[in-house]
């Protein structure tokens, strides 16, 4: 249950970063516009009327409103180059004097002495 909920406010915050949750209003806005405009004429009338621009709603207009206020105080922000190292560091590797030998001592003869089951163990 905590998963679930930690996956969904990552979620929404992922989709609030990226603005979807302004997406998601104007669909509310014109969702609400349509069931309005609908009650007076028709649906093509009322559709006409939701998306020609000259009839916005209240929440069509807190949205437009709330695009431009996020969009002027976005900062641009000015990347500088890190010179922290601007020399080359020479690298340097010294390999070990020797090198530990594996030999066939590590390996058990016991364990090598019995022939594989036949015909094969069907466990999967």
């Amino acid at each position: 249950m905590f998963h679930r909920l930690l996956r969904l406010a990552i979620v929404a915050a992922l989709a609030c970063s990226l603005g979807l949750h302004w997406g998601f209003l104007q669909s509310v806005a014109w969702v609400g516009m349509v069931v309005n405009y609908s009650q007076d004429g028709t649906v093509g009338q009322a559709l006409a009327k939701t998306f020609d621009g000259k009839h916005p709603c209240a929440l069509c207009k807190a949205v437009a409103e709330g695009k431009k206020s996020e969009r002027k105080s976005e900062v641009t922000l000015s990347l500088k180059k890190f010179d922290g190292l601007n020399q080359a560091l020479p690298l340097v590797i010294f390999p070990p004097a020797s090198f530990p030998s594996i030999g066939a001592q590590e390996v058990f003869p016991e364990a090598l002495a019995h022939a594989p089951p036949t015909p094969p163990p069907r466990t999967a």
